[in-house]
């Protein structure tokens, strides 16, 4: 049963959607959802997309995990690594469609989307080769600046059908505490038509009301919760554990090496 907002990994697999375009929370090695990108790679989810500015490991995990058909994105990397590997496997190999975007591009769509716009001007330049190619896309237009009569890219609304971020708090209303680097995840929940929120510690609605000054998220923008411990790992949670390098690694060198997701996913099973 569940209470208010509150529910299980597997409930909350429920509100994802096949052919769900999917926004992740956090960057990089830092505040991803692990917890609920893993079971979602587990599940029999199928065409799924992602759109993101600075992904990271989850993001690659998806990726790499067959449960998508299309990315959207500016850089994937994995920092002093190189490239996401699992991006780069199912890239090159054909088994992904690459929209290739920048950075400005992704915050502008999120923009219009967390603003209720259709689309966002930008300063992109106007000679990137990228622009030919996302206006053939739909996803950029040129258009004329009606102050200035100059030239602007016009951004189309990114609205993800879900964003799934992890925070540090979350009680069974929806309002959610985050703190330390937000990235664009705010931008990415406005943006979103659902939210799923993986919560390291899931509080009394009191606290709240005791300390609103805590409040990140209002819990009318959250479609549900989900209490998970140590939900990042092995990506960091600000102010609760670091980042696990050596099982990055290890996920590094193991998708590098063509292992299925089967077996990737072991690493995260061992550490």
């Amino acid at each position: 049963m569940t209470k208010g907002k509150l529910m299980s990994i597997d409930e909350a697999l429920d509100l994802v959607n096949n052919g769900d375009e999917i926004a992740i929370g956090g960057m990089s090695f830092h505040r991803n959802p692990m917890s609920m990108v893993i079971a979602i790679a587990k599940s029999n989810k199928r065409e799924l997309a992602l759109v993101d500015r600075e992904p990271g490991l989850a993001f690659d995990l998806l990726t790499i995990s067959g449960k998508v058909k299309r990315i959207r994105a500016a850089m994937v990397t994995f920092e002093h690594f190189g490239i996401a590997p699992g991006f780069r496997r199912m890239v090159e190999g054909g088994e992904a469609e690459f929209i290739e975007d920048v950075c400005e591009g992704i915050m502008a769509g999120l923009r219009a989307g967390a603003y209720g716009l259709p689309f966002m001007p930008s300063a992109i330049a106007l000679d990137s080769e990228l622009t030919p190619l996302n206006v053939k896309r739909g996803i950029w237009k040129v258009i004329r600046d009606p102050f200035n009569d100059q030239e602007l890219i016009a951004v189309k609304a990114i609205r993800p059908d879900v964003a799934l971020v992890h925070a540090h708090k979350a009680d069974e209303r929806g309002d959610v505490e985050i703190y330390g680097p937000k990235y664009e995840d705010l931008l990415k929940i406005q943006a979103a038509r659902k939210v799923i929120i993986t919560a390291e510690e899931v509080v009394s609605e009191d606290y709240f009301r005791e300390h609103p000054d805590r409040l990140t998220v209002p819990g009318f923008m959250v479609t549900a919760v989900i209490h998970s411990p140590r939900g990042a790992w092995p990506t960091s949670m600000y102010g609760y554990y670091e980042a696990d390098y050596g099982v990055i690694k290890k996920y590094f060198d193991g998708v590098k090496a063509g292992l299925s997701i089967e077996r990737v996913l072991e690493v995260f099973v061992h550490g």
